[in-house]
């Protein structure tokens, strides 16, 4: 077939072929791809890798389980707050913006604000920059430590969802503290490496080990340190359940090469059953008196009521 010809007779210039478009199936309609460029789930060219599309199979699986919990508080409440604490480079926050604000309720006037709270400053730029530049407007970055956050005055008096992701040693406890002081609904805690029970633990074994055969299960290092890991897990769900939330313990798989994947998830129903919170105030107390552990009495048991030790399981003012 002859090329089509130009008045001239020269042969006319054929257009380039169009750019094949790579299809990403796992990409939910509405993502923001600048933003996942920026968190290297999508190469500079828009593509996903094995490593890749791996990340984005975690991003989904962590925003499954926040999502009935933004849901459940944006159908209750004129707008929603979330504060995450030790955000870092806000990982989380924008995430679970991008998928519930431009996603989920995409062209929906939904009202709500996400708190990234980090004492790094030059981590809380970045995001600030980050979010000016996707146009997330509802989203804030505070340069403070969580016991600052608890008063300051850039925070509200109530926030609805607190989420703290491998937060050091006692920062898990500091989030949850924040989320007692501020009536928060639901808290969502993945905690990392804890040192203070262990302590404890390495401190009064001598006296444990006289006192209970329990204690050969840190009476060496290495399980001092795993036990003392669990059983902190454990006091902090007796804890947030002696406040009256409901508590579920399950694995955040593949969210970081760590073996530090609990999840807890603890959400404060509207009317708490006032049976199931004294019995977990009791037991609280009862663990720590067991394990010898009352030197984090203040910690864990504050503002509690103290058990009668002449009446098994009723409970009497401090």
């Amino acid at each position: 077939m002859p090329h089509p010809s130009t008045p001239h007779g020269k042969p006319a210039r054929q257009a380039p072929p169009a750019k094949a478009t790579q299809v990403i199936e796992e990409l939910r309609p509405g993502q923001s791809l600048e933003l996942l460029k920026e968190l290297h789930i999508l190469t500079r060219e828009g593509k996903l890798n094995q490593d890749t599309r791996r990340k984005l199979k975690q991003v989904y699986h962590l925003y499954q389980f926040i999502a009935p919990l933004l849901e459940d508080v944006a159908d209750r409440a004129q707008g929603f707050t979330l504060a995450d604490h030790g955000a870092g480079k806000s990982y989380l926050g924008f995430i679970l913006y991008d998928l519930f604000f431009n996603v989920a309720h995409a062209g929906q006037k939904t009202s709500g604000h996400i708190y990234g709270i980090e004492t790094r400053a030059e981590l809380v730029d970045k995001s600030r920059a980050l979010a000016q530049k996707l146009g997330f407007a509802q989203m804030s970055f505070l340069n403070l430590s969580v016991q600052q956050a608890t008063t300051a005055a850039e925070l509200p008096a109530r926030i609805d969802i607190v989420t703290a992701l491998h937060a050091c040693d006692t920062a898990t406890d500091d989030a949850i503290a924040f989320g007692l002081a501020k009536q928060a609904r639901h808290m969502v805690l993945v905690p990392c490496c804890q040192a203070e029970v262990a302590g404890v633990l390495r401190k009064n074994k001598a006296l444990s080990l006289s006192r209970s055969p329990l204690a050969e299960l840190w009476r060496h290092p290495l399980h001092t340190r795993e036990f003392g890991s669990q059983i902190t897990n454990v006091l902090r769900c007796l804890q947030l359940e002696a406040h009256g939330y409901d508590v579920t313990v399950t694995e955040l798989v593949g969210w970081e090469h760590s073996m530090k994947n609990e999840l807890i998830i603890a959400s404060r129903p509207q009317s708490p059953n006032p049976a199931k919170t004294r019995q977990a105030q009791a037991r609280l107390q009862e663990v720590l008196a067991e394990l010898n552990l009352g030197d984090l009495l203040a910690r864990f048991a504050a503002p509690l009521v103290a058990v009668d030790p002449g009446a098994t399981g009723q409970l009497v003012p401090d």
